[in-house]
C-alpha cells in the first residue's frame, strides 16, 4: 500500500479491491473461522 500512488481516497480504494483479488473465497473464509468470527 505504501508504494501505492497517488494517494487518495479513490486510489486507496482502488488498491484495496486490487488486493483483496490476491485472496481466495475459502481463504478469507478459513481465516475468519479462525479467527473466531464464524461459528462452525
Amino acid at each position: 500500500m505504501r508504494s501505492a500512488e497517488p494517494r487518495d481516497v479513490e486510489a486507496t480504494w482502488r488498491k484495496v479491491d486490487e488486493l483483496l483479488d490476491l485472496f481466495s473465497q475459502e481463504e478469507c473464509t478459513n481465516y475468519f473461522k479462525n479467527s473466531g468470527y464464524v461459528s462452525v
